[in-house]
């Protein structure tokens, strides 16, 4: 028997509804369902939900303290005074930088960015940065996607004469900075109806303030950093996002054109889940691997040239940021198997170790996360100074920010959401960082939290789907969070074919039949489930459905999230001359799909073969 990897989750929607959107929507059944899953009740809904555009956005002065900002922004524009942006190193603060560098040259400002190296200076606003700017004679510094939580550093500026306006738009804390303006959307006092925009959305607002109608090509920019950074692709989001990646097949940004070049996306067919996991990690990369001016340089240059070879560099420093990556989570399961061994994993998890890469934590933890669905905070340490910063990631239900706000008094920084954060503290105050969190998650956290849960759309057949039908389907995006890539899942498909492909056989591809449909089905990472589904096996599978084109040829193709096979598996190892080794590596590859305790799969073995068999697979 293979378990699937989650609890698969099926959220139908309810009948009437389905029926009356797709007749008013001339939608197929499928596409009308998945609509009305996503909340969408009406014709007049669905038509708003596909069609709409800047009506449903927002007036940029409705955002708390854009009153104050603009006159000030416009006073220096005329007395050219120097204006520094400041902003931050993940691919939100780039996007919101290079957005900045846009408006500034379109306002024809006096103006110098800076942002702090990840590992040599950290997260936030910096003295050291105010000092500098001031001896370049900046008399106004605008933040993008962070200073919220900067206090004592807006405190010195004022100190040196330098106003300060605040974009961002990450949880707020108790006691604000007393900057010129605050705009985040996130300010218990602010009326601003949409809570979720990206901080490069809440510099695109203050671009809008400033200039009215903002080129529509810098909507690529709000594209690339509100879907890098997980925020909801709905509302003013999703109106935002639509239009960005509508410009983008077509940029004129030499910057974005490469960029999606060297990986590999076809300009003209780019969608949202491209930005995601083709352009996002490249320009995270240049962050967390060197500096974040790179990635910046090559969202606004002007030049071809020049961004071919950054984003080549960009390139380059992303697979050296998967190898690195690779090497962490590698440290860190072992740490795992050291601290708790067959023991009961805590409901957080805590893993700091030294020189490890606090550029790639945060992807470190989200791996661990998946493996063990916990909470997960992961940790570089300095041997020299004892410092820790980190970045944790979360599960559905559990707040990090307010599990990091019961620690607060144990860390130097903090900050972030409620899925995703970060921090930094002295080495000495870990275990006493860990128990709070520990403490905390206790009280927060129950067993239906700790559930590994996939949802999926619907339960279709494949004689349902076909390339028109996903046509239609497409038009629901941009898909990210909060309005998913629909999953959906078939029941008793017949393995027609199997093999493993890519690199050192990762990968699974199957060829799958229902009745007389049969669809090609890859599955990224999973390529050791070769070995147990031969052909004829009858699974269940759970994916996302996408347009395989080959040779001017379209057709359906199948994704694969989760598999599993619903009756009980027999193998056989008798002849082989180390069966106790290939089932402890088979039990480490499986170990996902083996996780009800009651119903091990079963091994046939010879009187003479090793009891130690029966123990590994039955403990």
């Amino acid at each position: 028997m293979l378990y699937s990897k989650y609890e698969w989750r099926i959220h139908p929607a309810e009948s009437s509804i389905t029926d009356r959107l797709a007749q008013d929507l001339s939608l197929s059944p499928i596409v009308a369902s998945l609509m009305a899953s996503r909340g969408i009740q009406s014709a007049e809904d669905g038509h708003r939900f596909l069609h709409g555009t800047f009506e449903l956005t927002h007036d940029p002065y409705l955002m708390q303290g854009m009153q104050e900002a603009v006159p000030r922004i416009r006073k220096a524009l005329e007395d050219r005074e120097h204006i520094l942006i400041y902003g931050d190193y993940d691919a939100d603060g780039v996007s919101s930088t290079s957005l900045m560098i846009h408006l500034m040259r379109h306002l024809g400002a006096s103006y110098d960015i800076y942002i702090p190296h990840r590992s040599n200076e950290g997260y936030g606003l910096h003295n050291h940065a105010l000092d500098w700017a001031h001896q370049q004679g900046v008399s106004l510094v605008i933040t993008v996607d962070t200073g919220i939580s900067a206090v004592e550093q807006i405190a010195y500026a004022n100190s040196l004469g330098i106003d300060v306006i605040v974009t961002d738009h990450h949880e707020p804390p108790e006691t604000l900075p007393e900057a010129y303006a605050l705009i985040n959307p996130k300010l218990p006092t602010c009326p601003y109806p949409f809570k979720g925009l990206a901080g490069v959305g809440v510099a695109y607002k203050l671009a809008q303030a400033l200039v009215g109608e903002p080129p529509e090509e810098w909507l690529q920019i709000v594209s690339i950093g509100t879907i890098a950074d997980l925020m909801p692709l709905t509302g003013e989001n999703r109106v935002l996002v639509k239009h960005g990646i509508e410009s983008m097949r077509n940029t004129r940004y030499e910057g974005i054109r490469c960029l999606l070049e060297v990986s590999g996306v076809h300009v003209e067919q780019v969608t949202a889940v491209n930005v995601a996991f083709s352009m996002a990690p490249r320009i995270n990369a240049s962050g967390r691997l060197d500096h974040a001016g790179r990635a910046v340089t090559l969202l606004t240059t002007e030049h071809r040239e020049e961004a071919e070879r950054l984003a080549w560099e960009l390139d380059g420093l992303n697979k050296e940021r998967q190898q690195v990556v690779e090497t962490i989570v590698e440290e860190a399961l072992g740490m795992v198997q050291t601290r708790w061994g067959g023991r009961e994993i805590p409901p957080v998890i805590v893993l700091a170790g030294e020189g490890w890469n606090v550029g790639v934590v945060g992807i470190v933890a989200s791996k661990i996360l998946e493996r063990f669905y916990r909470p997960v905070v992961i940790l570089g340490i300095d041997p020299d100074t004892g410092n820790c910063k980190g970045s944790a990631r979360s599960i559905p239900g559990f707040d990090i920010y307010a599990a990091l706000h019961s620690c607060r008094d144990v860390m130097d920084h903090f900050g972030g959401h409620h899925s995703a954060a970060g921090m930094s503290l002295q080495r000495d105050r870990l275990e006493e960082f860990e128990r709070g969190l520990h403490v905390y998650a206790e009280e927060a956290l129950d067993a239906e939290h700790l559930i590994a849960v996939c949802d999926a759309d619907l339960e279709a057949s494949m004689s349902e789907i076909s390339v028109p039908v996903l046509e239609q389907i497409e038009q629901l995006g941009p898909f990210g969070m909060a309005n998913a890539v629909p999953k959906i899942v078939f029941r008793d498909v017949v393995i027609k074919d199997v093999r493993k492909i890519g690199k050192e056989g990762k990968h699974l591809k199957l060829r799958i039949q229902q009745k007389r449909d049969v669809m090609d089905a890859i599955s990224f990472g999973w390529g050791h489930l070769a070995d147990i589904l031969p052909v004829g096996t009858v699974v269940d599978v759970l994916g996302e459905l996408s347009v395989n084109e080959w040779n001017g040829s379209r057709k359906v193709q199948l994704m694969v999230q989760d598999i599993r096979a619903s009756y009980q598996q027999v193998f056989d190892y008798r002849g082989i001359q180390e069966p106790l080794k290939e089932i402890q590596r088979w039990r480490a590859d499986l170990e996902p799909h083996l996780r009800c305790p009651a119903a091990r799969s079963a091994v046939v073995y010879a009187k003479d073969s090793h009891p130690e068999i029966k123990t590994q697979l039955y403990d």
